[in-house]
C-alpha cells in the first residue's frame, strides 16, 4: 500500500513527458529545439550533486519518509508555478529546481524495498513497483491523449499534474514508514565478501593441488559497472530527449498520436516490469542486464533503418518502442538489484549520479545532433554508444 502515493506522482509524470517538450516549442513558451536540450541538460547536471546530497542525508539520518515528503510537496507547489512561466528563461528556472527536488525521493524509494525484503526478493520486489508505477505513468499518458485531443488549457494540465502529486504527498504521509531495522543491505555485503573469500581459498586449493582452474576469480569490478551505467544513460538520453519532435516534425504526427506512441512505449515497459517479477529467480542478473543493453543497441539501429526504408514508419516506430520499453524495465531492475550490493550504505545515491552524468550529456547532445546534423545520425550515434555500454559491462563487470 505504502506505493499508492508513488502511482498518482507516476501518473502526472508520464502526463508531463510528452507534455513538455511540446509545450516548450509551442506558442506558449517560444521555444527551440536546443531550448530543450539545454533546459533538460541543465536540469541534468545539477540533479547529479542533489542526489549525492539526498542519498547521504538520507541514510545518515535515517529517516526517509522525510525526503519523499519534501519530494512531492515541493513538485506539487513548482508544477503551480509552471503557470506563471510566460518565457523560456523563466521556465527553465523552475523545470531546473524541480528536477532537484525530484530525485529527493529516488534513493529513500531505493532504500525501503531494499530494508523490507531479503536480497532473494530485490528482483521481484524492484519489479513490482517499478511495474505498478509504470502503470500509473501509462495512464498519465493516456490522459496526456484525451487531454491533447480534446484540447485541454496548458495551464489546465500543469493544475492537474500539480493536484496529482499533492494527492501523492497526502498518500505518503499516512502510507510511507521508515524501516525499523536497517542492516539488509550490510548483510548483503558481508556475505559477498565472505564468499569472494571462500572462493579464494577453493581455487587456491586445487591449483597447489596441480588441478586446473574451473572458474574465473574475479570480484565486482564498479569501474566497469559505472562506465557502463553512464553509457547506457548517456544513449539512452541522446536517443529519447528529442524524439517527440522527431514525431512531431519529422513524422508531421498530432500530439494525440504522439501520446499514442508512448502509450505503446510504457505498455512494453509495464510488460518487462512484470516479466522480472515472475522470471528474477530463474534469470542470471550480469548475463542477462548485458542482453539488454545489446538489445537497445540493436532496436535503435533498425529503427534507423525503418524510417528510411519502412512503407509505415509510424507504425514500425511504435512496434520498436514498445521492444525498447521492454528491454529498459528489464535492464533497469537488475541495475537496481546490484546498485544494491556494490554500492555501499551511505552512497545510495551514486547510482542516481551517475545515471544523471550520462543523462544530462546526452540530453543537450541528442538535440543538437538532431538539429545539426539530423535525426537519423543521431539515432546511429546512440546505437553505437549502446554497443560500446554493452562491452564495457561485459568485459569489466
Amino acid at each position: 500500500m505504502w506505493r499508492l502515493g508513488f502511482f498518482f506522482h507516476e501518473i502526472a509524470f508520464g502526463l508531463l513527458s510528452v507534455f513538455i517538450p511540446l509545450y516548450v516549442v509551442g506558442p506558449s513558451i517560444g521555444g527551440t529545439l536546443v531550448d530543450i536540450g539545454i533546459m533538460t541538460s541543465l536540469a541534468l547536471f545539477l540533479t547529479i550533486p542533489a542526489s549525492f546530497f539526498w542519498g547521504y542525508i538520507c541514510d545518515r539520518t535515517r529517516r526517509y519518509k522525510l525526503y519523499i515528503l519534501l519530494s512531492f510537496l515541493s513538485i506539487t507547489v513548482l508544477l503551480f508555478l509552471f503557470t506563471f512561466a510566460t518565457n523560456v528563461g523563466m521556465f527553465i528556472v523552475l523545470y531546473v529546481a524541480m528536477s532537484m527536488l525530484h530525485v529527493a525521493h529516488e534513493a529513500p524509494k531505493n532504500v525501503l524495498i531494499a530494508e523490507h525484503y531479503p536480497r532473494e526478493e530485490w528482483e521481484r520486489s524492484y519489479a513490482l513497483y517499478e511495474g505498478l508505477t509504470e502503470i500509473g505513468f501509462l495512464i498519465g499518458l493516456v490522459v496526456g491523449l484525451f487531454a491533447s485531443t480534446l484540447g485541454f488549457n496548458s495551464n489546465f494540465t500543469l493544475l492537474l499534474c500539480s493536484g496529482l502529486n499533492l494527492l501523492a504527498f497526502v498518500l505518503s504521509v499516512f502510507l510511507v514508514a521508515d524501516p525499523l531495522l536497517i542492516f539488509e543491505r550490510r548483510l548483503v555485503g558481508i556475505e559477498k565478501k565472505i564468499d569472494f573469500t571462500y572462493r579464494g581459498v577453493d581455487i587456491f586449493s586445487d591449483l597447489t593441488a596441480g588441478l586446473p582452474l574451473r572458474e574465473k576469480f574475479r570480484g565486482d569490478s564498479f569501474l566497469g559497472f559505472g562506465f557502463g551505467l553512464v553509457l547506457f544513460s548517456l544513449a539512452s538520453s541522446i536517443f529519447f530527449t528529442p524524439l517527440p519532435i522527431f514525431f512531431s516534425q519529422k513524422l508531421a504526427l498530432p500530439a494525440s498520436l504522439i501520446f499514442l506512441i508512448y502509450i505503446l512505449n510504457s505498455g512494453g515497459a509495464m510488460a518487462g516490469y512484470f516479466f522480472i517479477s515472475a522470471r528474477a529467480r530463474y534469470i542470471d542478473t550480469r548475463k542477462q542486464l548485458r542482453r539488454m543493453v545489446f538489445l537497445r543497441g540493436l532496436l535503435v539501429l533498425l529503427l534507423v533503418v525503418a524510417v528510411n526504408f519502412a512503407f509505415s514508419p509510424t507504425v514500425v516506430s511504435s512496434v520498436f518502442l514498445l521492444l525498447l520499453g521492454f528491454a529498459y524495465a528489464v535492464y533497469s531492475i537488475l541495475i537496481i538489484s546490484l546498485s544494491m550490493e556494490i554500492i555501499p550504505a551511505g552512497k545510495t545515491g551514486l547510482i542516481d549520479v551517475l545515471v544523471g552524468l550520462g543523462a544530462a550529456l546526452g540530453s543537450f547532445l541528442g538535440p543538437y545532433f538532431a538539429e545539426t546534423f539530423g535525426y537519423l545520425p543521431q539515432f546511429i550515434v546512440a546505437s553505437a554508444i549502446f554497443f560500446v555500454a554493452y562491452l564495457f559491462l561485459k568485459i569489466l563487470s
